[in-house]
């Protein structure tokens, strides 16, 4: 069974068993979370209006980290601006532990 669920303002396709990486949660390492705001529910193509009502999924935290380090340039021509930062994202990792239709 997949499902599509909504975090952080972004939606991710998941099934049972499968790892992700999504924005900083507030969360110690081994807790469960669990999200309700699902928009799909592939059971029998269960859509969501916008969310699909009672349906539920579960994940356990697998670690907290810092993703690749972006380089970002700002630039201006003929004025001898140039400024170069760089910028790691803070991600938690997830497993999709189960996904619950009641």
């Amino acid at each position: 069974m997949e499902a599509v669920i909504k975090v952080d303002g972004k939606q991710y396709q998941v099934s049972k068993g499968q790892k992700l990486k999504v924005s900083l949660a507030n969360v110690e390492q081994g807790k469960e979370l669990s999200f309700d705001a699902l928009a799909l529910l592939d059971d029998k193509s269960t859509f969501g209006t916008p969310i699909v009502k009672g349906a539920k999924v579960v994940a356990k935290v697998l670690d907290q980290s810092k993703g690749k380090k972006v380089i970002v340039t700002k630039y201006k021509r003929r004025k001898g601006y140039l400024k170069t930062q760089g910028h790691r994202q803070l991600l938690t990792e997830l497993e999709i532990t189960d996904i619950k239709k009641s």
